[in-house]
């Protein structure tokens, strides 16, 4: 088993407190380009395995090899793969501390959650008092929420159904104007709408057209605060 830190924003962090969040996205970093010597499926060069790995081939059963996508996605997915950990990283406060502190929650004598704040438990903006650290620079000893990754597969952006974005923590909203009519009566948004809206926010204008191929990671909560030495 492995640890690896994941960055999550604050309405993703609060999805995650509340239950509502069990899956994440992220952009493969090398995207899949398609195949000459199978029409229609699709292929990504793999430096771990030095060879070029086929998408179907991650997705179970569409191998005539028993469980190649596990080992695929095992050797392949950056974030880990069934069974590893992802310890969220989010923006806090507590690098004030003094180093008994610190040394205390790394030895499970004190919570991260009961010694640090986190900018997710303020949504109205508010300051802490000694200001925010941004989510890149958490160390282990500061984060509350563990994760253990019950599986992984690859898709397209826009393949999402409306039970994954659930599952990535949106919602049904009510009704407002759209982006192609705003001043319509507006409709109502499906959590695949607003999921496509976060994804836009978070990566830019344009990039959930793009619609590249992501790694989708499936989770389920361990422990929510840290209680052992830091890696």
């Amino acid at each position: 088993m492995k640890e690896r830190g994941m960055i999550f924003n604050g309405e993703m962090v609060r999805a995650i407190l509340d239950g509502r969040k069990t899956q994440t996205r992220r952009i493969m970093k090398v995207q899949p380009e398609p195949s000459k010597s199978r029409p229609g499926d699709f292929w990504f060069s793999s430096k771990k395995l030095e060879s070029m790995v086929h998408v179907s081939d991650l997705a179970p059963g569409n191998s005539p090899i028993a469980d190649c996508h596990l080992f695929f996605q095992e050797h392949c997915c950056p974030f880990g793969t069934v069974g590893d950990r992802i310890w969220v990283r989010e923006t806090f406060s507590g690098h004030y501390l003094d180093d008994d502190q610190i040394q205390d929650i790394k030895d499970g004598r004190d919570k991260a959650s009961d010694l640090c704040e986190y900018r997710a438990d303020y949504p109205n903006n508010a300051q802490a008092l000694e200001g925010w650290t941004p989510s890149i620079h958490m160390p282990r000893w500061a984060s509350r929420i563990t994760l253990e990754i019950t599986g992984v597969r690859v898709e397209r952006l826009n393949s999402i159904s409306q039970e994954d974005a659930q599952a990535e923590g949106m919602e049904l909203t009510g009704w407002r104007p759209t982006y192609s009519d705003p001043d319509s009566g507006g409709e109502v948004w499906t959590p695949y709408d607003n999921f496509a809206q976060l994804w836009e926010s978070i990566y830019g204008e344009g990039s959930w057209k793009a619609n590249p191929w992501v790694w989708v990671i499936e989770f389920k909560v361990v422990r929510n605060v840290q209680d052992n030495p830091a890696r």
